[in-house]
């Protein structure tokens, strides 16, 4: 059975080249176009890893990392930060919210693929 990666991410390029990159290695992937779409969809796939980023409208990267963490079902669910803020603030404050790893764009979607085998192989 495919491994299921939701993207939350307000950049339709992004979202795209992100799962375009997953499903070639085999990966299911579910998309979002912002925090509250994400949590819309959690409870419609049995999703293995999400991988956000921090700016979106309605709900952002961080509230969403804290209702996933904050939820009893999706708690320990992976989650990885792929974003544009790359200051040390942002970070910490991501890792602090329940982040499993934190990626900054522009990436390379071999890394991408890295993170995401340590979390689901």
């Amino acid at each position: 059975m495919k491994k299921v990666i939701l993207i939350a991410d307000d950049s339709p390029t992004i979202r795209k080249f992100v799962s375009f990159s997953l499903t070639m290695h085999g990966f299911e992937v579910v998309s979002a176009c912002d925090g509250m779409e994400a949590m819309e969809k959690l409870p419609a796939h049995k999703v293995d890893l999400v991988i956000t980023d921090l700016n979106m409208p309605n709900m952002d990267g961080f509230e969403l990392i804290k209702a996933i963490r904050g939820n009893e079902d999706y708690k320990d669910i992976p989650i990885i930060i792929l974003s544009s803020l790359s200051g040390s603030e942002d970070v910490e404050r991501g890792m602090s919210y329940g982040a499993s790893s934190y990626l900054v764009k522009p990436f390379d979607p071999k890394r991408i693929h890295y993170e995401v085998s340590k979390y689901l192989n």
